[in-house]
């Protein structure tokens, strides 16, 4: 983990997600499925790749970090993909079986993704962001909400 406190912070936000996400794929055990953690998740989820593309790529764009930003930004379009079919499948009535095979392969999604994100963009945020800019997205952090309606630029592509 980096040692910077917005790192940290946008490190910390990964771990809750996965852990959501997990709660729920353990009802294979036990028959028991955490719907309110899975929905949670999702919604952190988006809310977590909305700060980034509006908050943190902009100014990392600017520095120099053109295709790694890309790279995110492509990811990000499949997990948003990905997070539509669970809430297509959990909406539906799916079996568990299915939800938590898909929920399965977000998690593993979201582990290729954040094994890049966090040592290449998360030490650049801290080292390349203005004190304006690093404030704005602790604020958000804190207690920012994802616009009604917003969709990540690559979902759907």
């Amino acid at each position: 983990m980096s040692t910077g406190l917005l790192s940290a912070a946008l490190e910390r936000e990964h771990r809750e997600i996965d852990g959501g996400i997990e709660a729920f794929t353990a009802g294979t055990a036990t028959g028991v499925y955490d719907d309110g953690a899975l929905l949670a998740a999702l919604s952190a989820l988006r809310r977590h790749i909305y700060l980034e593309e509006a908050f943190l790529f902009p100014p990392l764009r600017g520095a120099g970090l053109m295709m790694p930003v890309m790279v995110m930004e492509r990811e990000h379009g499949e997990l948003w993909d990905l997070m539509d079919t669970v809430t297509d499948l959990h909406d539906g009535g799916a079996a568990p079986a299915e939800l938590v095979s898909t929920c399965t392969e977000l998690l593993f999604a979201l582990d290729r993704h954040n094994s890049k994100e966090e040592p290449i963009i998360y030490p650049q945020a801290d080292a390349a962001l203005d004190a304006s800019t690093t404030a704005n997205l602790q604020d958000f952090i804190a207690s920012g909400t994802t616009p009604d309606g917003w969709v990540c630029a690559r979902a759907g592509a």
